[in-house]
């Protein structure tokens, strides 16, 4: 009965009274004896403070300091706090984890720098990486994260510190390594989210080598298919990009199906990357991107600045391919249809309308002639098409709510491809339609493409003007270009008058557009001599210029003038002035000099022997700013010993051009 009270008041939390205390003693201590135990505390614990005995032999020296057993405060169960119940570990303090590695830090102190001051987080270290890319300082960063938080801190990197990093060298055009920290990150265990995925996507589309862009775009696409991972939009318009600028249409076409099976919405970004993969293609990439556009207006996308911008850069830089095949495919009936609304992409049939058949791209040339006479050519007296902003404009057309005629058989050159877009003026009304205002892109652009001459320069004027845009010195450059190659040296340098009259800089480039216009001596050397009383000196890209134009007209002796100015000003030669020079030094094929007279070449031979001369004693162009490269058959081996001076470089370049 007395352990039963013990027992229920142990139970309770509650003392055990005095009096069945003094009867409770001897039986717990009976009990206790036949088990040989020397220590009663079990029992003890159960008596009233006033019932222990404190000069007890077995009580240690930590209890004798206890307070006095008569204090009337102490409460039961106060002594089993001296006994932990259990023990609690906590991670060590990067200090602590510091002194395991004291020997190391001894033995290799340059490899493990300890910083002074507080240690920082991965996160602060993805701030300050983040911070140095956005200012230009890639390597800083990379230094930063390799040095300072993997080696004096010692932090574990999170996923977002590799992000950032592939990220700036993506953008950098680094593609090994962004592909050397993802597999580090690999190997560190951690997983890549879709931000590492997208910048490994944009490493391999601004890679400078194309080819092997792509084959590591290819090569991650397959990894995440293994892996059963779900792209997000961003990351597919990124690999949309990439498809885009390694010239595979076909694959933009693949990667936009599947987008679009996993339920991702298509935007104007979408387009912007389709039509950049029709950029690369130069002999039809400007009607694939009109093809592109009517699939785009069709799904009731409005085109942003960004579009407008691309197709005007394709109706500069490409052709239209078979003028039959391309009336037949965007002059046919279903460009009539109205639009309605916003509708699924069919990518199925855009993939059938622009890889058209080889066999019926032959057969297209059988309505050829039905096709040219049945859309009536633009002016009324027959001479070509239409005076900018007159014509139709076949963005309206496209839009199922234009009416006209155009002909596509007189279409040939920047200009003509632009007036079937309404011209300069229909092609900005066009973007004023859809609420969009010019940049200086477009109009520099436009300045690369609409008709020579200073009438189109005005009209720019008035519409950089109109819409606060300050024309640059990129602008007035492509005026001139584009009057240079038309061959009108005088409009060139009234566009060059106008640049000096608005306070605009001159440069180099400037005056290397202004050569392409330069087909006699005297105006070669003129523009020599005002290259040198504005300061500056002529590069390599001027003479290149200078000598295309003396090559196509063989004029031997405004060649051999050139070279002489090339050895005084110490401009040396790169790989395309030697190509050009050879294809001058050559005689034509079956001439005979002493059976027949060319005017042409009556100095020729005594261009071929200053020619030889002047390779010499000139060196090899070296500076890489100019555009030079590692000549074709060159050892570079032998270059970075010194092992052939720069003459005999050049001689190797001209033996290998000569083959």
């Amino acid at each position: 009965m007395l352990l039963s009270i013990a027992s229920l008041c142990a139970r309770n939390g509650t003392r055990v009274p005095v009096r069945a205390a003094k009867f409770l003693s001897p039986a717990v201590n009976k009990l206790a004896a036949p088990r040989g135990s020397s220590s009663p505390s079990a029992a003890t614990a159960l008596l009233p403070p006033a019932s222990r005995k404190p000069n007890v032999r077995w009580v240690s020296s930590r209890r004798q300091e206890e307070p006095s057993v008569s204090d009337e405060n102490d409460k039961f169960g106060t002594y089993s706090t001296r006994i932990p119940a259990r023990r609690i570990f906590k991670k060590s303090s990067p200090e602590m984890l510091d002194l395991r590695y004291g020997e190391d830090e001894e033995r290799k102190p340059a490899e493990s720098v300890r910083r002074v001051g507080r240690s920082n987080t991965t996160y602060w270290y993805f701030l300050q990486c983040k911070k140095l890319i956005k200012a230009g300082k890639l390597q800083e960063a990379l230094e930063m994260f390799s040095r300072d938080m993997l080696l004096a801190e010692r932090l574990r990197p999170e996923e977002y510190n590799y992000s950032v990093l592939i990220g700036g060298c993506g953008r950098a055009g680094q593609l090994k390594k962004a592909f050397k920290l993802y597999n580090d990150m690999k190997k560190r265990g951690l997983e890549a989210s879709d931000a590492t995925y997208t910048a490994l996507f944009n490493a391999c589309a601004e890679s400078p080598n194309k080819k092997a862009g792509l084959q590591q775009a290819l090569n991650l696409e397959q990894e995440l298919l293994r892996k059963n991972h779900a792209l997000s939009t961003i990351t597919y318009h990124a690999l949309l990009k990439t498809h885009a600028v390694c010239n595979h249409l076909q694959a933009c076409l693949h990667t936009l199906r599947e987008m679009l099976q996993n339920g991702h919405a298509v935007t104007q970004e979408t387009f912007h990357y389709l039509l950049m993969g029709c950029l690369k293609d130069k002999d039809l990439g400007f009607r694939l991107a009109l093809q592109v556009w009517r699939q785009m207006l069709k799904s009731g996308i409005v085109p942003d600045s960004n579009n407008y911008t691309l197709l005007l850069r394709t109706a500069r830089d490409c052709g239209m391919g078979d003028a039959a095949l391309a009336s037949s495919i965007l002059l046919g009936p279903h460009v009539q249809e109205p639009k309605s609304g916003k509708a699924q992409v069919d990518v199925d049939l855009l993939e059938r309308e622009l890889f058209v058949p080889a066999d019926v791209q032959g057969g297209g040339s059988e309505h050829s002639h039905h096709t040219q006479n049945s859309l009536v050519p633009s002016r009324p007296d027959g001479t070509g098409l239409l005076p900018v902003g007159s014509a139709p404009n076949l963005l309206d057309l496209l839009e199922g709510a234009g009416h006209g005629s155009i002909s596509f058989g007189s279409v040939d050159g920047p200009s003509d491809r632009l007036a079937l877009l309404g011209g300069g003026e229909g092609f900005l009304d066009k973007m004023a339609a859809n609420g969009l205002k010019p940049d200086i892109r477009t109009l520099t652009l436009l300045a690369d493409t609409m008709e020579p001459g200073v009438r189109s320069l005005e009209v720019l004027l008035e519409v950089a003007k109109q819409h606060h845009v300050k024309p640059d010195a990129a602008f007035y450059n492509s005026a001139i270009r584009r009057a240079a190659r038309a061959a009108d040296l005088e409009g060139a340098k009234a566009v060059l008058a106008v640049m000096q009259q608005r306070n605009v800089s001159v440069d180099l480039r400037t005056f290397g557009s202004l050569a392409l216009a330069c087909r006699r001596q005297k105006d070669g050397l003129q523009l020599l001599q005002d290259i040198k009383e504005a300061g500056l000196r002529p590069n390599v890209h001027v003479f290149s210029a200078l000598i295309g134009q003396a090559s196509r007209r063989l004029d031997y002796i405004y060649l051999k003038t050139l070279l002489k100015c090339m050895r005084t000003l110490e401009v040396w030669p790169n790989e395309v002035i030697i190509k050009q020079l050879e294809f001058a030094a050559q005689y034509p094929p079956n001439y005979d000099q002493y059976k027949s007279r060319n005017n042409y070449l009556v100095q020729i031979d005594g261009f071929r022997g200053y020619y030889q001369h002047w390779l010499r004693v000139m060196p090899a162009q070296s500076d890489t700013d100019d555009g030079a490269e590692l000549r074709p058959g060159s050892n570079p081996a032998e270059d970075e010993a010194g092992g052939l001076d720069e003459a005999s470089k050049t001689k190797r370049a001209v033996k290998s051009t000569r083959n």
